[in-house]
Parts: structure tokens; C-alpha cells; sequence
């Protein structure tokens, strides 16, 4: 089969640095000390993937780098950092050349640019190394993208109209989440391998549940432990309980110790600093969406390191029971396949007062 290829070097960039993307901010990004992620990603899927695919790719870090093990030309040449118009026009070239599959490895802008292009001609999937993949054209995994890349070439998958998502960047950046549907894609789809579109869960019986899950965490939460609080509207009601919701970071990271904020949309680096201090420390997350994931989305300033730190025992995972009945398995995609192991298996989350339920954990 005859495959599109390109990575957006830039993507996830912005994650563990707390930038929240990376989109504007690569000189920001790397001032913090932010590390290239997407190249890595793409080679994991690349060494999974069945060398008799014919590559059609770009130079370089868009491509060229991480194909060397298969059969490839290079159709599209840059010269200097990439940008926007680089996907676009190889896109293009890769349509004229006929690809039958184009993908690509970034986050929800890349998808954008990509889908820009290509529109329904033909199936793009993506490997997800991006801050925001809230579009449903991503693999779970890099390995989960090879695994889809040979089921489409043997016809063992199905195609779908997957959502491409955009997300009001500077409004994310302020803590707002603000989506809409930038268009559908075709993309091959197997349940278990491909994420579903990101999913705002809002409704009375929800904010009772949230609530009740916030009222339960605050009894136990131990005076004397620090507490890295995670993204999102369940988190958020924890700290709203303590006073602290107009302090506290929708979209971000932040700190709390004996009901006192000590560390706001902090990074990885902040939080391993303020780690360094703490005996004990816990780490109190939820479920991005209806996509399930624990680690890897959304909140990739708590980082293997963070995790490894902190200790997989003091992970604390919370939800509501319409977020778990939606949910089938709870994931880990850290980046270390190592720490993956560890988290995977069954954990109790917290769902309700004094309520928890058990949950399959996989890995990615």
C-alpha cells in the first residue's frame, strides 16, 4: 500500500511545559525547557509498521528521519522550521501522487491542516503526540496507529466520519474550553484503537455527582500531604469546596496543601521542584471526556517523572458514573511504556460520596 507520512516536529511541545500547545510558542516552549516529543512518537509507530508499505513522505524531522527501516521517496522538501504550509503542500503532492492512507503524527492543529487538504479523498489517521487531540482521527497509540495502518491495507477495518475538532486556542490558554467541528474525515476505525471525540458532560444529575465526589475528597484528603490537582470540572470542584474555584486552573495543573493553593498552572518542572520539598504528595486526576484517558491528554504537565515521583500508589482517580458508563476501560499513555505497566490493570475510582468503582485500566 502506498502511504502518506508527515510529523509536525513542534507537536506536544507545549505539553509538560504547561503552555497548554504549542502553536506560536515553539520559542516559549523551548525556553522552559521543552523537549521534541512527536519524532519519538513517530517512530514507535514506524518500527511497529509492516515494511512492505511503499512511504511517500517529506525531508528531514516532517519525515525522512524516522523511515530509514522502510521503503520511502521524499516528495516534499523544506528548508528552516516547518510551518502550517509545509503539511499543506505535501499534503497536496501526496494526493497527486496517489496515496491511498495519509498519516500523520501532531495534535488537533495538525489534524486541521491536514484535513484542510485532504477532505474525504481519502483516509488519514493520526498518531497522537499533540497538547490537544480532542479530534477522533487519532490512534490510541503510536503502536495502535501501526496496528490500524495494517488492518486498513488488509481490509480488516472499517472507514468512518471521524470529527476533526477546533479549539479556540486563546481561550484554552485562558482556561475556557471552546470547541466546535471543523469538518468530518474518513479514517479507519476499530473501537479498541482509535480515541472517541471529546466529550462535555453537563446536566443537573452531573453537578450533584461532581459535587458528591468533591464532598467525599475533602474528608480524606490528609492536612499535611501535598495534592497536584489535574484538569477539569471534577477536579475543579474540589478546590470550588475549599474556596478556592476562582483560583484554581480549569484546564491547567495546580497544587494544594491543608486547603491552601500553593502552586498554580504549573508545569513539569515547577511540580517536580515543589516535589523535592514534600515527603508526601498525592496526585488526584479524571478521565478526559468520553476518550478515557487518565495520563497522556490534557494534563501532560504530570509527566512520568511527576508520576514516578509521587508514586503509582498515590494516584487518585475520580469520575461521576455517567462519565464511567460511558468510559468502557480507563488509559495510560505516559510515554514510558514501563510506567504504563505499573498502571495498568483495575483501580477503584472515586464516583460518588464514599462510592467507588473498579475499573480496567490499559496501557498504550
Amino acid at each position: 500500500m502506498k502511504i502518506g507520512f508527515l510529523i509536525n516536529p513542534i507537536a506536544g511541545m507545549g505539553g509538560s511545559v504547561g503552555l497548554k500547545g504549542t502553536d506560536g510558542l515553539v520559542e516559549e516552549a523551548l525556553i522552559r525547557g521543552a523537549k521534541p516529543i512527536a519524532l519519538e512518537r513517530a517512530k514507535k509507530c514506524m518500527d511497529s509498521l509492516n515494511t512492505d508499505h511503499f512511504i511517500l513522505t517529506c525531508s528531514g524531522e516532517m519525515g525522512e528521519d524516522t523511515v530509514i527501516k522502510q521503503s520511502y521517496e521524499v516528495v516534499y522538501s523544506f528548508d528552516g522550521a516547518s510551518t502550517r504550509e509545509d503539511t499543506k503542500n505535501a499534503c497536496k503532492l501526496f494526493l497527486d501522487n496517489g496515496v491511498e492512507l495519509l498519516l500523520f503524527c501532531g495534535g488537533d492543529g495538525t489534524a486541521r491542516n491536514v484535513y484542510s487538504v485532504i477532505g474525504k479523498e481519502i483516509p488519514i489517521l493520526g498518531i497522537p503526540a499533540g497538547v490537544k487531540m480532542h479530534s477522533a482521527v487519532f490512534a490510541i497509540t503510536p503502536k495502535s496507529a501501526a496496528k490500524l495502518v495494517e488492518h486498513f491495507a488488509n481490509a480488516q477495518s472499517e472507514l468512518r466520519d471521524a470529527e476533526v475538532m477546533d479549539t479556540d486556542e486563546d481561550a484554552y490558554r485562558r482556561n475556557e474550553l471552546r470547541m466546535k467541528v471543523f469538518g468530518y474525515a474518513r479514517t479507519p476505525y476499530e473501537p479498541v484503537l482509535v480515541q472517541q471525540g471529546k466529550s462535555l458532560f453537563q446536566s443537573v444529575s452531573e453537578e450533584r455527582a461532581k459535587e458528591e465526589i468533591a464532598s467525599f475528597a475533602s474528608e480524606f484528603m490528609i492536612h499535611d500531604e501535598l495534592y497536584i490537582l489535574g484538569a477539569g470540572t471534577t477536579i475543579h470542584k474540589i478546590a470550588e469546596l475549599f474556596g478556592l474555584g476562582e483560583e484554581k486552573t480549569l484546564l491547567g495543573v495546580d497544587a494544594v496543601k491543608e486547603g491552601e493553593l500553593v502552586g498554580k498552572d504549573m508545569n513539569e518542572r515547577d511540580l517536580m521542584r515543589l516535589l523535592e520539598h514534600e515527603k508526601k504528595a498525592k496526585i488526584m486526576v479524571s478521565p478526559i471526556g468520553a476518550q478515557g484517558f487518565v495520563f497522556g491528554r490534557g494534563s501532560q504537565q504530570i509527566s512520568a517523572k511527576v508520576i514516578e515521583k509521587v508514586g503509582v500508589a498515590n494516584v487518585i482517580v475520580l469520575a461521576t458514573p455517567h462519565k464511567l458508563s460511558e468510559t468502557p476501560v480507563l488509559m495510560v499513555d505516559t510515554g514510558s511504556e514501563e510506567l504504563d505497566e505499573k498502571l495498568s490493570g483495575h483501580m477503584s475510582v472515586v464516583c460518588g460520596y464514599r462510592m467507588a468503582q473498579r475499573k480496567e485500566v490499559r496501557k498504550g
